[in-house]
């Protein structure tokens, strides 16, 4: 009796051994994927950062390019204008006074379908 009371108990101490095997392994393996996914989360954020640098470089080259052409066309219609009130100034006066000889300076004269009542 005592040698099977001694199985039983090396067997509990032997499923004991095991149970505790098996717990300190899935401890292992829940820190190994804490682990991993805390070095996923670096990689990411490390690879977005990265990403977004050279977002930032390309979108100021270009809207840097863009500021430049912004300001050309705003140069070139500032000249315009110039160009334009200038040429106004110099051309009002006779452009005025050909509009007003074109309607003060009236020629009565009949239309040529105007028939006569005879």
């Amino acid at each position: 009796m005592t040698s099977q009371s001694q199985g039983i108990q090396q067997l509990l101490q032997a499923e004991k051994r095991a149970k505790d095997k098996l717990e300190e392994a899935k401890k292992r393996k829940g820190k190994r994927l804490k682990q991993a996914k805390e070095e996923a989360i670096a990689e990411i954020d490390h690879y977005r950062l990265q990403r977004e640098k050279e977002f930032r470089n390309k979108q100021t080259t270009v809207m840097g390019s863009q500021g430049n052409l912004s300001a050309k066309i705003e140069e070139q219609t500032t000249e315009n204008i110039r160009n334009l009130t200038s040429s106004y100034h110099k051309n009002m006066d006779s452009i005025m006074k050909k509009l007003l000889n074109t309607i003060c300076d009236i020629n009565p004269e009949l239309h040529p379908n105007f028939r006569h009542a005879v």
